[in-house]
């Protein structure tokens, strides 16, 4: 596939053009190439183009500012790149008859983007998070009251919207993965819900469709999550007390490796053909659907613990930020002095000698000066004896 300004993207052999596909006139209005890089749109364009719908609009021209605008939200929420100002031409075809647009599973192909790109920002050379962020934040607020922000107790359908006016301040930047990594570290089991969902004042603003069972299913398949060439693997086996399950030690995990190179570049082709495996997974994902006892206190069994214990990772933060002396050893030239110290004095059943401080140079003020036999002493001061390591006030100077 070439670079043809007028060709921006071919899906199986069928050319989708800006302005027309399938004779179906879209948008009404082709952006100028100074909007295009390659394959993507300028998400300005589409602001300034479709930013406010006429008030005397008809029916084929509020469509059009309808298809834009779900083209903007696919584009830039969820399923945003890192550039995060460009709109991918390959949402065309499914914006092109928008009665279908309630037949194709949207969320689990943003949930293997999140996927994607969460383990792409694992590189430890990867500074940049893509994808859906305000639902992964959603996720964490409904899930960790103790990391909620304030002032955000009413909501509504739908749920991710209930933060919609959250923007960190200035105090809350700066070293904060540090200061994250403490704060989960230091998490009691009580400070986590399971299923945030499932109380009553959240299920009376739920939408119907959502808890219709046709949905449902896909929640508990253990299948494969696939948005165009991406492709994870929904593993559910290992987050059953989010489903209201009690937490059984996991089967191993699938090996997918392979699959992160998977970007669809590379030529033109259809996925459904070139990866026919994992699309079949997908197809029969209604015969991989887990069935487990729901209970009234979802978590882990002590199986699993006992699992995690040995696999796990008990703290995220390095041992020297979590602030304990207590685990600091003692030097050993210290403990030895020490132990040599406690042994003689333990061993010997006579007085201790007396030993006399050392001689202070004379002091040069006959005023300041005390006649006694001991040794001169200046006064308003006390002869200097070294600390022992054994006492331990070594570890805080």
């Amino acid at each position: 596939m070439g670079d043809d300004p007028a060709r921006l993207y071919r899906l199986d052999g069928v050319a989708h053009i800006a302005g027309v596909i399938n004779d179906e006139e879209l948008l009404g209005v082709i952006p100028p190439p100074s909007q295009v890089q390659k394959y993507a749109v300028n998400c300005s364009w589409f602001q300034e183009t479709f930013g406010e719908c006429p008030e005397d609009a008809d029916d084929d021209t509020v469509r059009r500012y309808v298809r834009a605008y779900i083209m903007m939200l696919l584009g830039t929420q969820l399923f945003a790149d890192k550039s995060g100002n460009r709109i991918h031409i390959r949402w065309l075809p499914y914006v092109a008859r928008l009665e279908e647009l309630g037949t194709y599973s949207w969320g689990s192909a943003a949930l293997a983007w999140l996927y994607r790109c969460m383990c792409r920002v694992a590189n430890r050379h990867v500074v940049k998070l893509a994808g859906p962020l305000q639902l992964l934040q959603s996720w964490i607020f409904w899930r960790f009251p103790q990391f909620r922000p304030a002032g955000y107790e009413t909501f509504s359908w739908p749920l991710a919207s209930r933060w919609a006016g959250y923007n960190p301040s200035g105090s809350e930047k700066g070293p904060r993965v540090r200061m994250w990594r403490l704060r989960i570290d230091r998490l009691q089991s009580r400070e986590f819900i399971w299923m945030p969902y499932s109380s009553p004042d959240v299920l009376q603003v739920l939408h119907p469709e959502v808890l219709e069972p046709r949905h449902m299913a896909v929640w508990r398949s253990v299948t494969a999550l696939i948005y165009f060439a991406v492709i994870e693997w929904h593993q559910i086996d290992r987050v059953l007390p989010q489903f209201g399950g009690v937490q059984a030690p996991p089967r191993p995990a699938l090996n997918i490796d392979f699959l992160m190179s998977k970007d669809g570049r590379g030529g033109d082709r259809w996925f459904p053909s070139s990866m026919p495996k994992w699309h079949a997974y997908w197809d029969a994902r209604h015969d991989s659907v887990l069935r487990f006892d729901v209970v009234a206190d979802p978590g882990p069994s002590h199986q699993f613990l006992q699992w995690w214990s040995q696999h796990g990772k008990r703290f995220l933060a390095p041992d020297t930020q979590l602030g304990d002396p207590r685990s600091v050893p003692i030097p050993v030239a210290c403990t030895s002095s020490y132990t040599a110290a406690s042994e003689f004095i333990a061993g010997s059943s006579a007085a201790p000698l007396r030993v006399a401080p050392p001689v202070q140079p004379a002091p040069q003020e006959e005023e300041d000066e005390i006649e006694d036999e001991e040794p001169l002493v200046r006064r308003g001061q006390r002869a200097r004896v070294a600390r022992r390591c054994g006492t331990g006030s070594h570890l805080f100077r």
